[in-house]
């Protein structure tokens, strides 16, 4: 393999596709930091690459499927492009890495969950290895060069790294390792420079971002990390992922009198079925989970709760299934991600016999997405003449006759969306708009009142990263989640 250093390497074309969840994009925004302080350029095409980078996923085996399938396509560019360089890291590669140097002679270099972070060096070098997985160990710090590949208006805030949850139906322990938080102050210096670029919305991530802290000095938690974060110049902060086993009274009060705090919880709960949420290994129980849904709407006025559930874990019989369906009819959850259960190698559920026929699952997915289906657009035409504060993204995609935006309870990539069919704004501007119109799981509506503009930040079009216009590929989200 051809190898160029010094002054030639900062002439390299770099492409990247990112598959998979949001903290992986916090990786390959890493990478990207990387590469492009060593010199390299980010390209809109593959062909036009020089070195290719696909950031693999492996929760599920649709996931994997979808990362190999990812890096077949883009070792074509390797015949048919300018690529001499294809590297391939990530979560498929810490699960597979032996099978895949084997079956992928193609690429280049595989590079595991905490070695993403070398791969300037590991390109700049005259002769370097074709894998480096080491245990998964690594997290960044708000020294490390990063390069936020969101609009500049919003960006993704990884506080920590791993999970020590022994959820038996998932596999993200052996591929990220144990839980790994980072220090309040160095989260805080990298949200300052993420303000200081124009970012006003921070969407906190973490494997377990309820757990955060419990492995560090003094043992801080998640409601002293948003008590200093709210210092920040931004406008929102979302929480993403908030494992519900451990949820203090401390934090429900910051989410209800902090008005940075965005009015939004992303919490997987899972199922509702006491026996399988034994069989998950979730460590609590529906009462429990009950409660606690009750305790934070109850205390967080206008909260837009997301949750997740899994259908067909071996041993969900019908009468679990009917539980599931009743909890979801009664908490009348926001947003509501299913996911249908995957019998993935390494896992504890992989183990387990009464296995739920895939016609089965299929059909309870179907069965709860349309419950949910409904309880949205009740909720949204819920909204029909109030106001709403909006942060306006730009054109729609589907015309330009439309801008499309989104209020606190709309998370990007996976929540609805408001479209606007009756005013002007700015990318990153933030709008008042009242909502004429409901739908399933989007709005519409009109702008009635704007910022000052002395008072505004923006993001033009023409400034927003090339990589945030297509550079960089995100398939976000997977294509194998229901995101609503």
């Amino acid at each position: 393999m051809k190898k160029t250093t010094g002054k030639a390497a900062s002439k390299k074309n770099l492409y990247m596709m990112t598959l998979g969840c949001p903290k992986n994009r916090v990786d390959s925004e890493v990478m990207l930091g990387s590469l492009q302080h060593k010199g390299y350029h980010l390209v809109q095409e593959p062909e036009g690459a020089d070195v290719i980078v696909v950031n693999t996923c492996a929760f599920l085996k649709a996931a994997e499927k979808e990362s190999v399938d990812s890096i077949l396509e883009m070792a074509e560019f390797k015949k048919t492009g300018s690529c001499s360089t294809l590297v391939v890291t990530g979560c498929l590669v810490q699960r597979h890495g032996e099978a895949l140097v084997k079956d992928l002679p193609e690429v280049d270099h595989f590079l595991g969950t905490s070695a993403y972070v070398q791969i300037g060096d590991l390109l700049a070098a005259e002769a370097s290895p074709r894998q480096v997985i080491p245990d998964p160990e690594y997290i960044h710090s708000a020294s490390v060069p990063k390069v936020n590949s969101m609009p500049g208006y919003t960006a993704y805030l990884k506080i920590s790294e791993g999970c020590d949850n022994k959820c038996a139906f998932c596999i993200i322990p052996k591929l990220r390792g144990l839980q790994r938080s980072r220090p309040i102050a160095d989260i805080v210096k990298e949200a300052e420079q993420l303000a200081d670029q124009g970012v006003m919305e921070l969407n906190l991530v973490a494997q377990d971002l309820t757990a955060y802290g419990h492995d560090l000095p003094g043992k801080p938690k998640l409601h002293d990390l948003l008590r200093a974060l709210v210092k920040v110049d931004v406008h929102w902060i979302r929480l993403h992922y908030a494992y519900p086993r451990v949820f203090p009274d401390e934090l429900i009060e910051v989410m209800a009198t902090e008005k940075k705090i965005a009015k939004y919880l992303d919490m997987p709960l899972q199922h509702a079925s006491d026996r399988l949420l034994r069989s998950m290994k979730r460590g609590r129980e529906s009462t429990f989970l009950k409660e606690l849904v009750h305790k934070i709407r109850a205390r967080v006025d206008g909260l837009s709760f997301r949750t997740s559930m899994i259908v067909g874990l071996p041993g969900e019989t019908e009468e679990d299934f009917e539980i599931l369906k009743d909890f979801v009819k009664e908490q009348r959850f926001e947003r509501l991600g299913v996911f249908q259960y995957s019998d993935e190698e390494g896992t504890p559920a992989f183990e387990m016999e009464n296995k739920v026929p895939k016609r089965t699952i299929e059909r309870r997915w179907r069965e709860i997405m349309a419950i949910q289906k409904r309880i949205s657009r009740e909720q949204n035409k819920k909204l029909v003449g109030t106001t709403l504060e909006v942060l306006v993204e730009g054109r729609s995609p589907e015309t330009d006759l439309l801008l499309v935006g989104r209020h606190q309870g709309q998370a990007p990539e996976i929540d609805g969306n408001v479209y606007i069919n009756d005013g002007m704004a700015y990318p990153g501007e933030l709008v008042t708009i009242e909502v004429t119109e409901a739908h399933d799981y989007d709005l519409v509506g009109r702008v009635i009142a704007r910022q000052d503009p002395k008072q505004r930040r923006h993001t033009a079009r023409s400034e927003v990263p090339a990589h945030v216009r297509g550079g960089e590929k995100i398939v976000s989200p997977p294509t194998w989640l229901a995101p609503r």
